[in-house]
C-alpha cells in the first residue's frame, strides 16, 4: 500500500538524484574553464570503464576512438601552456572551446527527457561555468605576463591542469561538494571581474574630468 510517507520518500529520493545530476554537470563544465580536454578524457574513461553512466546519445564519450582523441588533445593543450606568451593566445582559443565543451558536458548529464531543454540548460549552465572558470584564469595569467614577464606562468599552467584533473574526477565522486566549491570560485571571479570593470570606469571617468579642465 502507498502511504504519504513511501511519497515523501520517493520525491526526496528524485530530488537528491537531480541535484546530485546538476551539481556533476556544474562540476564537470566548471572544469574545462581550467583545461578543455583533461575532463572530457576523464568523463570518457569513468563512461568506457562503467563508473559513470551516460544518456545513449552521448555514449560516443566513452568509445575508444573518442579517448584516444581526447587523450591527444590534452596533452597538447597542456604542453602548450608551458610556452609564456602562446599561453595567453591560447586563452583566446580556449574561451569558445571551454563553452562548447561545458555545454557538451552538462547536456550529457542534465536530468531531463526534453532535449531542448537538455541543451539549453546545458548551455547556459555548463557553458556558462566554463566560461568564468576559463575568463578567471586568463584574468590571473595576464597579470602573471605583465609582472614577471611570462617565465612563472609555468606555475599558473600547472597549477590548473592538476586543478582540471582533480575536480573533474572529484566531480563524479561527489558531486556535490565539488559544485559548492565550484561556485563560490564563480562568484568570486565574477566579483573581481565586476570591480575591475568599475575600476577601469572610474579611471576613465576621472580622465575625462582631468581633459575638460
Amino acid at each position: 500500500m502507498i502511504t504519504v510517507a513511501s511519497l515523501l520518500k520517493i520525491a526526496s529520493e528524485v530530488n537528491i538524484e537531480t541535484i546530485s545530476a546538476i551539481a556533476l554537470g556544474i562540476g564537470l563544465s566548471a572544469s574545462t574553464g581550467f583545461r578543455v580536454f583533461v575532463p572530457l578524457l576523464v568523463v570518457g574513461m569513468a563512461s568506457h570503464f562503467g563508473f559513470l553512466v551516460l544518456d545513449d546519445a552521448f555514449a560516443w564519450i566513452g568509445s575508444t576512438p573518442a579517448l584516444l582523441c581526447f587523450g591527444v588533445a590534452a596533452i597538447g593543450e597542456v604542453l602548450t601552456y608551458y610556452v609564456p606568451f602562446i599561453d595567453n593566445l591560447m586563452d583566446n582559443i580556449e574561451m569558445p572551446l571551454s563553452m562548447a565543451a561545458g555545454t557538451l558536458l552538462m547536456t550529457s548529464v542534465f536530468p531531463s527527457d526534453s532535449e531542448w531543454i537538455k541543451w539549453v540548460m546545458g548551455f547556459i549552465i555548463g557553458g556558462g561555468a566554463a566560461a568564468t572558470i576559463q575568463s578567471g584564469s586568463a584574468i590571473w595569467r595576464l597579470m602573471s605576463s605583465k609582472i614577471t614577464a611570462g617565465p612563472r606562468n609555468w606555475v599558473f599552467s600547472t597549477t590548473e591542469g592538476v586543478s582540471a584533473i582533480i575536480l573533474s574526477t572529484l566531480a563524479i565522486v561527489a558531486p556535490i561538494f565539488v559544485a559548492i566549491v565550484m561556485v563560490v570560485l564563480i562568484v568570486v571571479i565574477l566579483r573581481i571581474v565586476y570591480y575591475k570593470l568599475l575600476l577601469k570606469k572610474k579611471r576613465q571617468a576621472n580622465r575625462e574630468v582631468e581633459d575638460m579642465e
